[in-house]
Parts: structure tokens; C-alpha cells; sequence
């Protein structure tokens, strides 16, 4: 992993995924972007906007954007990977739902994600 994945004074791009909640969708776990601080959905959400951000953009590392986890993906590697601490916050809020945001989850959640 280059010096240039990460940057450690951005700020997250808010407290959701950026994507679904411009267009009301939902997610089950939040990925924020190392470089950028873009927040996206996890590939176990259905619209897996972490991992399209990391394509279009180039920037291959995420950082769980989720309370108590603190582990870096490497969409390069294809592997969890050390990473310094991000500029705060570092998760969602504690009491936003999961998945979330609230009001947007369909009731059959689970059986949408097959």
C-alpha cells in the first residue's frame, strides 16, 4: 500500500452512506474511504458503494466506518492491512441502526440480501 492511500486529516463525508441516502437506499455496514473520506455501503449491502467508489476513483483503502472496529481493507491486496488513525469521527453514530438509515429498511431486509 502506497503513502498516497491514505490520507489521516480528512474528515468522513458524513455519517452515511453518501449514495443511499441521496437516492434512498440502505445498508447494512458503512466503509469509509482512507483517501477521501467518502462513506459507502459494504459489499454485503445491496448497492456495495465502497467497493464502486474504490473502482472509480482509484483509491484502494477503506476503513470500517463502524462503532468498535477499526481494521483497513486493501481492495489492491485483497487483505485487511495496518492503518494510522483517521481524522474523527471514526464511525457512525452509536445510536444510528444497523443496517440503516432508519426509515429506509425494508422490512425483509434480510431476504433481500440472498
Amino acid at each position: 500500500m502506497s503513502s498516497e492511500a491514505i490520507d489521516t486529516t480528512v474528515p468522513p463525508s458524513g455519517t452515511g452512506c453518501v449514495e443511499c441516502l441521496e437516492g434512498g437506499g440502505w445498508w447494512v455496514h458503512l466503509r469509509r474511504c482512507a483517501r477521501c473520506g467518502h462513506v459507502g455501503c459494504c459489499d454485503s449491502s445491496p448497492a456495495r458503494h465502497a467497493t464502486a467508489h474504490a473502482r472509480g476513483t482509484g483509491h484502494p483503502v477503506v476503513q470500517s466506518f463502524e462503532p468498535g472496529e477499526d481494521w483497513f481493507w486493501d481492495y489492491g491486496q485483497g487483505a485487511v492491512v495496518p492503518g494510522p488513525q483517521l481524522a474523527a469521527p471514526t464511525s457512525r453514530p452509536v445510536d444510528q441502526p444497523v443496517p440503516g438509515p432508519a426509515g429506509a429498511v425494508p422490512p425483509d431486509w434480510r431476504a433481500r440480501l440472498g
